[in-house]
């Protein structure tokens, strides 16, 4: 996997630093003076092992030989990469946008699975107006929010940018315009929690959300086992989500961010571009075996 990044990220990451060398008054030509000491490779290896063991840039450091800063430097220009490769649901094929993930799972009648997952966050300063907007109303704390689409078997399809976690998960949605796709889209089932109850309604039954409670006093004995079995019956099936959020959770990065809150977005969705390309990896060579 590492060998097919570098063939990958490598040139992208080359175009943008000769871009950024080109684009100011230079006294001497492109090329001239120090070389790096810290090679793509090497960028690319401190880069990963940021984000899956949480290394603070100071160790790194030690390790590769070079700078602190050197190291901060080459995880701000890797990273971002990483976060637009997207997800791959196929070799040689990856899905960036949730209306390419929506085309793909009507196109060939999966099931679609979605939830909010929290990263806990430092939190913004004494005095910054929007200090309270961070605070979860779940979770009490200070955290930034994601949306997760798997499909039936958990494998991730999509993640979305980072919002503040006082954002309600289906205001969240109806901002990345998953109303608008799933009603100008293909016909779907799109398994969503308590948290996305009303989407339903808005998207002809496409969004299909945990069974309201119609009795709220006394209810019959046999409506509570009806209830409850139903209840059942769909957290089962939209399980597999919670399991693909999980494997996203065992990388350090999102246990808990302790950096800017700014970089989220594109370590959520770098994290999920390359466990969904193992998770691709590891379907392909069983299905060969």
């Amino acid at each position: 996997m590492i060998a097919e990044l570098v063939a990958e990220i490598g040139p992208l990451w080359h175009e943008r630093h000769q871009a950024v060398l080109t684009a100011r008054p230079r006294r001497r030509a492109v090329g001239a003076g120090a070389k790096h000491k810290l090679v793509f490779v090497d960028r690319l290896l401190a880069t990963l092992v940021h984000l899956r063991h949480g290394a603070t840039h100071d160790l790194l450091a030690c390790w590769f030989g070079v700078d602190r800063s050197t190291i901060t430097r080459a995880i701000r220009e890797v990273r971002p990469l990483l976060a637009e490769r997207g997800c791959t649901v196929a070799p040689g094929q990856r899905l960036r946008t949730l209306a390419e993930v929506i085309d793909y799972l009507g196109a060939d009648g999966h099931i679609g699975i979605i939830d909010g997952t929290e990263v806990r966050v430092r939190r913004p300063a004494a005095g910054r107006k929007d200090r309270e907007k961070y605070i979860s109303g779940k979770n009490k704390q200070n955290a930034v929010k994601s949306m997760v689409l798997t499909d039936a078997d958990g494998r991730l399809m999509f993640c979305s940018p980072a919002e503040p976690a006082s954002v309600a998960d289906i205001t969240h949605a109806r901002k990345l315009g998953l109303v608008k796709l799933l009603a100008d889209g293909p016909a779907l089932e799109i398994l969503a929690d308590a948290g996305y109850q009303g989407l339903g309604a808005q998207t002809s039954g496409r969004v299909v959300t945990p069974p309201h409670r119609k009795f709220k006093k006394n209810p019959p004995e046999w409506y509570e086992e009806m209830h409850e079995r139903q209840r059942k019956a769909h957290s089962s099936r939209r399980i597999r989500v919670e399991h693909g959020i999980g494997h996203m959770k065992n990388w350090r990065s999102l246990a808990r961010h302790h950096g800017r809150r700014e970089h989220m977005s594109d370590i959520i969705q770098a994290v999920a571009g390359l466990l969904s390309h193992q998770q691709t990896a590891t379907m392909s060579s069983c299905m060969r075996t």
